[in-house]
């Protein structure tokens, strides 16, 4: 085995996990919605800045969204934004698969996966810059590590896939 190839598999498997991992946020959002809409208008409302830390809140409340419909609607881009993410993953995976047995030629499956990788990494880069406007992390966070977790590992598979 040569190291290309090697390096191809490691390409595919990589971007593999990230649209396997994806994939079960973007169904739990479908068929669960409460579970993440709830916690997405906790952090657009500042419910818990409000709460725990009211001098604060005092200094930034004029960012909250406690609009219910524009709460909805926001999480409802953010369950498309997902879902696009998720199927350029799996694009991009298929595209890898295909370039492993020969069918595709290996640069365009690179790119079709990198697309992927960059929706991915931006979802959550996109969740660190809201979630500071809201102040997130004050009291959210949990939320805010698995974020920079995400964006990491969205970044270096996106190193990885730049290697080939």
């Amino acid at each position: 085995m040569t190291f290309e190839s090697m390096l191809l598999i490691a390409q595919t498997t990589a971007t593999f996990f990230l649209a396997a991992w994806l994939t079960t946020g973007v169904l739990e959002n479908i068929f669960f919605p409460r579970l993440n809409s709830a916690f997405t208008a906790e952090v657009l409302d500042m419910k818990r800045l409000r709460e725990q830390y009211p001098e604060a809140y005092q200094t930034v409340a004029h960012r909250r969204v406690e609009n219910h419909k524009v709460q909805t609607f926001l999480f409802r881009l953010i369950v498309f934004w997902e879902s696009l993410s998720t199927l350029s993953l799996w694009v991009g995976f298929v595209a890898l698969i295909l370039a492993n047995f020969g069918q595709t030629a290996v640069e365009t499956s690179r790119v079709l996966a990198m697309f992927g990788v960059l929706l991915f990494t931006a979802t959550w880069a996109g969740f660190l810059v809201a979630g500071n406007w809201f102040c997130y992390w004050f009291c959210h966070e949990g939320a805010q590590n698995t974020h920079y977790q995400m964006t990491l590992w969205g970044l270096a598979t996106m190193i990885l896939l730049a290697i080939g």
